[in-house]
């Protein structure tokens, strides 16, 4: 493989060899910006077009460097994806700051077009060459009693605290062959047992890349919290995952959905509003427990979602929680919960682990409905040279006003 060092902040010089001989390119690093006009174009019909694919490849901690991977071949059970967007997790930022799982390509929040299938795989999967898909970060080993049972994300085989030989998106050494194993590339391997769901070709680029949020959003909320007709729902922490929360309660019927943030998330919970929440609270300003006890005459929240993160979190969710509701930690940090708090209520508290297959295909249907502005949302696009740039934002370091980023690894320059 070929590699590019950074060798300054907004610059970056790349040999790449051509039919016609070895030729340099500058590769520019501003915010949007990809990989050069020199670059085959992305084609929506899933052609490959290339020998080789070029891919941000994490080196070392918090050092991108964009190499060039051979193309796979591919066989009967498996696929290959061109990578049209692939969103920023920020699980993405604590695995750019580490090794532990080795060089790898990260990225596991994938949207593309089938540019190759086998056989086998087309009819598992029921796709062709050239169809609209997302992909799932799992890849599960599909015969054990958890996959048995469509809790696949439960899989030892996709468990990546077990070791290096597990399999999940993002998170797989360039070692494992074939390599393309993240999706901060123009190309992605489809492993035999990769999870994909089709994607409209009507949907924003940007706006389908929300889909894994969006589908937490929808498995937290409402497949572990319970969400529906006539509930109070509260989100604490007007992220990513928070905002995706605030649709899905929303669409699912919630009566009343409030946000609670603090003073820099003064944005993100005016675009909370936009969504479908019903009321913003900024902590900073006032007392949560009063406020959602005033807003829901001393009867609180059905269902809590933390997202949050902030000290002290939970005891406020188990203070305003209602007599028979349910409390999901979906990204609380490490908290202490004060259990001689819960009194006679009747109370649930649930750790949320990722989505399920139904979760993301109900996150699919409802960005495709049009019917609620997740552009409000997806704020921000960059090129492969710019991943570092992109994690940044993500984790509030780099371009103001992220909310969700995305890698565009076909992005031209100017």
């Amino acid at each position: 493989m070929k590699s590019v060092s950074y060798n300054a902040p907004h610059l970056v010089k790349q040999r790449i060899h051509s039919g016609k001989g070895d030729y340099f390119r500058q590769l520019g690093s501003r915010r949007g910006i990809g990989l050069g006009k020199k670059l085959a174009k992305f084609n929506r019909s899933g052609a490959i077009m290339a020998k080789k694919v070029l891919a941000a490849t994490l080196v070392e901690p918090k050092r991108m460097e964009v190499r060039e991977y051979d193309m796979p071949e591919i066989g009967p059970d498996e696929g290959l994806l061109k990578v049209e967007r692939c969103g920023v997790c920020g699980s993405d930022v604590h695995g750019w700051e580490s090794m532990r799982r080795g060089v790898r390509i990260l990225g596991h929040e994938n949207l593309g077009y089938i540019a190759k299938i086998g056989r086998n795989a087309a009819q598992r999967w029921g796709v062709k060459e050239g169809d609209r898909v997302a992909l799932e970060e799992y890849v599960p080993c599909g015969v054990c009693s958890i996959c048995r049972s469509g809790d696949y994300r439960f899989c030892p085989q996709t468990d990546i605290g077990l070791g290096p030989d597990t399999l999940w998106y993002g998170s797989t050494s360039v070692s494992t062959q074939p390599a393309l194993w993240g999706g901060y590339s123009q190309y992605l391997y489809l492993h035999a047992n990769a999870v994909v769901h089709k994607v409209p070709e009507s949907v924003p680029a940007d706006e389908a890349a929300f889909f894994l949020p969006f589908s937490n959003g929808f498995e937290w909320a409402c497949n572990y919290g319970g969400a529906h007709l006539g509930k109070v729902v509260l989100v604490q922490g007007p992220g990513q995952q928070g905002l995706a929360s605030v649709i899905a309660a929303k669409e699912v019927g919630a009566a009343c959905i409030v946000v609670s943030g603090i003073t820099k998330d003064k944005e993100r919970l005016r675009v909370a509003r936009e969504l479908g929440a019903n009321y913003t609270v900024n902590v900073e300003e006032e007392n949560l427990v009063e406020r959602v006890m005033g807003i829901t005459g001393g009867y609180g929240a059905d269902v809590v979602v933390n997202v949050s993160g902030a000290e002290g979190t939970i005891a406020e969710s188990m203070a305003l929680i209602a007599l028979n509701g349910t409390i999901v930690l979906g990204g609380v940090g490490n908290q202490q919960i004060p259990t001689a708090a819960v009194g006679r209520k009747n109370l649930a508290i649930k750790w949320a682990h990722g989505h399920s297959y139904r979760s993301v295909e109900m996150a699919i249907q409802t960005i495709a409905s049009g019917k609620y502005p997740v552009g409000l949302v997806t704020t921000h696009h960059f090129g492969l040279s710019q991943a570092d740039v992109a994690i940044k934002s993500v984790a509030g370091e780099g371009e103001p006003g992220a909310i969700h980023v995305s890698i565009d690894p076909w992005a031209p320059l100017p």
